[in-house]
């Protein structure tokens, strides 16, 4: 290789990386030019698109029902119910749902709690907190099985008791000394602190922790020092048999080929609570965001300390082989470049998620009381639904109501739903996993055109109407979509 094509490739080495560089600095600028303030901003037209959303997903994707909240330091901003909580009620925003391994981040703060109060350290084997534990371990060189490990997800513990839970159609949870009697029949899936395996095995010797560390129940500790000092009255951690099918929502199965779903076998999580046995609702989940974007910018201890909440948030451990970046108790994630902690919860016939941006002070939960779905997803659009608002507190809202509505735009989508978007409106084809705003700017009455990315100007969109002035369709690139009815 001669000196000029070294010195070539050292260049465009270098203007690679500095258009990267741009690329980032321009992105994280538009989001500091319009960042989610909902106490500057009004989000009322972006909430009545999510309700619209998340209302139309819910058929086409024929969930039974869905919950939704989103929230910042004082707790819900909006909220939303569609749907179904049973066979015959409708779904109200204080329905609760199984919100699985969601209990996982209740059970790691009471873990941190016990650390913060001297009672355990981090870095203490199991064996060492429960003298009876008896796993084979198959590794002679293998590190403690460390608290720490467990949290993280890294202890090489197997997934699950050694019994069968998850099986349809009766979900067959074991006690407690069940799952006791079985460690002995059970080795070690890998070496401590080598792999990363999801482990609900693993949180479940937990909570038998803090039962062995405080002398009291799983279920008095979490409630005495956490529900209760956060006002989460609507959370427990086990199943309630009289509340189900009532406030409790009836879960129902993955989709079968005649797009039917089957309903749920009651169950209990019993000695797998700690892992996956709450249940509650998403202004639960919102006041327990709350509190933690709250406690990040506190000096003050509220269960625990701000400095431990942080650690609990930090990336702990980073496999390798999966990509997975877990903290203590916390999924950590990377979301379209922006960093977010939480959990999701899958049991039989529920799906949860809990989303909160430390940094943003803002969270997301989803609750859908159906399996073979995606909670996560719906998080994700109504945050960029939320990213793309710019109308201002004290503005006008739906300037252009009469057009607001549903477009038949068969053969090529389901439906295009239209509505105002400050001085704007929005086009939103229907169904769609991943919203995506299509605006258009007022050119004179009736006349729209499309908003580019650069800003420029695109197609046109010529309202219709009939001879009363009622909209009766749209026209664009020559073709007519007549409005729905309905």
């Amino acid at each position: 290789m001669n000196v000029l094509t070294c010195y070539m490739k050292k260049i465009n080495l270098l203007l690679f990386f500095s258009i990267i560089f741009i690329l980032m600095s321009c992105s994280n600028d538009i989001d500091k030019k319009n960042p989610i303030s909902f106490s500057k901003k009004d989000y009322s037209e972006a909430f009545q698109l999510i309700d619209y959303w998340l209302n139309s997903q819910k058929d086409y994707e024929n969930l039974p029902g869905i919950t939704a909240v989103i929230g910042d330091s004082n707790g819900p901003v909006w909220s939303g119910a569609f749907g179904m909580a049973n066979e015959k009620d409708i779904m109200n925003i204080e329905n609760t749902f199984s919100i699985c391994s969601i209990s996982k981040l209740f059970t790691s703060i009471a873990i941190m709690k016990l650390v913060e109060d001297n009672k355990i350290n981090l870095e203490d084997p199991i064996n060492k907190l429960l003298p009876w534990f008896d796993i084979n371990q198959q590794f002679n060189d293998s590190p403690p099985l460390t608290i720490k490990s467990i949290l993280t997800h890294s202890s090489g513990l197997p997934r699950e008791s050694n019994h069968s839970y998850w099986s349809w159609p009766d979900f067959p949870f074991p006690s407690k000394q069940e799952v006791l009697d079985e460690l002995k029949n059970q080795e070690m899936l890998y070496p401590s602190s080598k792999y990363y395996q999801y482990s609900n095995l693993g949180l479940s010797l937990l909570g038998y922790v803090i039962e062995e560390v405080s002398g009291e129940s799983f279920d008095d500790y979490i409630t005495k020092n956490i529900l209760n000092p956060l006002l989460m009255t609507n959370t427990k951690t086990y199943m309630s048999k009289e509340e189900y099918g009532k406030v409790l929502s009836v879960g129902y199965s993955s989709i079968n080929r005649d797009r039917n779903r089957e309903k749920v076998n009651f169950f209990n999580a019993s000695g797998i609570a700690a892992a996956a046995g709450f249940t509650s609702n998403v202004n639960d989940l919102a006041k327990f965001a709350a509190w933690q974007i709250q406690l990040l910018n506190s000096l003050e201890k509220n269960i625990i300390s701000a400095e431990t909440l942080k650690e609990m948030h930090k990336i702990k451990w980073d496999d390798e082989l999966t990509s997975v970046t877990r903290g203590l108790g916390f999924g950590v994630y990377d979301i379209n470049g922006e960093k977010w902690v939480g959990h999701g919860g899958s049991c039989p016939g529920y799906r949860s998620q809990l989303y909160l941006s430390p940094k943003k002070g803002i969270s997301y939960s989803v609750m859908i009381n159906s399996s073979g779905t995606d909670p996560g997803k719906y998080i994700i659009g109504m945050h960029e639904i939320l990213k793309k608002v710019t109308k201002t507190k004290g503005s006008d809202s739906n300037k252009f109501k009469d057009i607001e509505g549903i477009y038949i735009a068969q053969p090529w989508n389901s439906e295009t739903y239209i509505q105002s978007w400050g001085d704007h409106i929005a086009l939103l084809f229907i169904p769609s996993d991943s919203p995506e705003l299509n605006l258009y700017k007022k050119i004179e009455k009736d006349v729209f055109k499309r908003i580019l990315k650069n800003d420029e100007l695109g197609e046109k969109l010529e309202v219709l109407r009939d001879e009363k002035d009622n909209v009766i369709g749209i026209r664009t690139h020559q073709n007519i979509y007549l409005k729905n009815k309905i």
